[in-house]
């Protein structure tokens, strides 16, 4: 596979500021599920044959994929940002459309299309939902699926532990935060009574959320919001003579019993 080209004729703008500047106008938005594929549409329905396409992700403006229809060129550069791309890009040879299959976390974001002197803006964002079951006392990761937060991103996590209200829209408490910007770090461990206090760890680099010594307190659902995504947790614990069993409400009649 070939390397990142070291030049470009993009200008050293950010996609997100050239959106917000008016530059690209508006950009298109997008929203996936973790694990699905998304076609970022170059709005063509075959291109001419001067005609040039380059896509760039915003993060280190980093170059994904061109097409030069006069040499009759395709370059796919999928090696690029640790390989978060690898065997993930698919481009269309006769519309520039680009395909990013297997999507995680990692891949939202903007990314920006240049046909010839025409700039267009995408920004994908991606959700999804987790389940977690772990044993009682022992520690569990709640991972955020990045390996390295983006310098202008923010990572919060929340948790809400009554079944009833999971998907009423009520809204959830936070417990931990970090501003990648600001270089700000906060774990709000001592609310709910301090259930997590002491427990809480905050990964610095990725933003994944730990929690030791896990109780029955710490059943429920947890949140993680950046800037391009959202993630649903639902996490349990079991033990001996211990289960959770969600089905209508028995639920609450079980975790009831085993907290007698």
């Amino acid at each position: 596979m070939q390397q990142t080209p070291t030049s470009s004729d993009f200008e050293a703008l950010t996609c997100d500021k050239l959106c917000s500047t008016g530059v690209l106008g508006f950009a298109n938005e997008i929203s996936v599920m973790k694990g699905s594929s998304v076609t970022l549409n170059s709005g063509l329905t075959e291109m001419k044959d001067d005609d040039q396409i380059q896509w760039r992700f915003r993060h280190e403006n980093t170059s994904l994929a061109e097409i030069n229809k006069h040499t009759d060129r395709i370059t796919v550069y999928d090696d690029v940002l640790d390989g978060r791309f690898r065997d993930r890009l698919k481009l269309d040879k006769q519309t520039g459309s680009l395909t990013i299959t297997n999507i995680t976390t990692q891949h939202a974001g903007y990314y920006e299309l240049q046909i010839n002197n025409v700039r267009k803006c995408f920004l994908l964002t991606v959700y999804g939902d987790e389940s977690v079951s772990v044993k009682i006392g022992n520690s569990v990761t709640l991972n955020s699926g990045f390996t390295e937060i983006m310098e202008d991103d923010q990572i919060l996590w929340r948790f809400l532990d009554d079944p009833k209200l999971w998907w009423s829209g009520y809204e959830y408490i936070l417990i931990a935060e970090l501003n990648k910007r600001t270089d700000n770090m906060t774990v709000c461990d001592d609310v709910l009574d301090g259930r997590f206090r002491n427990r809480l760890k905050l990964d610095k680099q990725t933003g994944s959320l730990t929690i030791t010594n896990v109780r029955i307190q710490h059943v429920g659902h947890y949140k993680l919001q950046t800037k391009y995504t959202k993630i649903d947790y639902l996490f349990t614990v079991y033990g001996e003579f211990l289960f959770f069993y969600f089905y209508d409400n028995s639920f609450t009649i079980l975790f009831l019993l085993a907290a007698l």
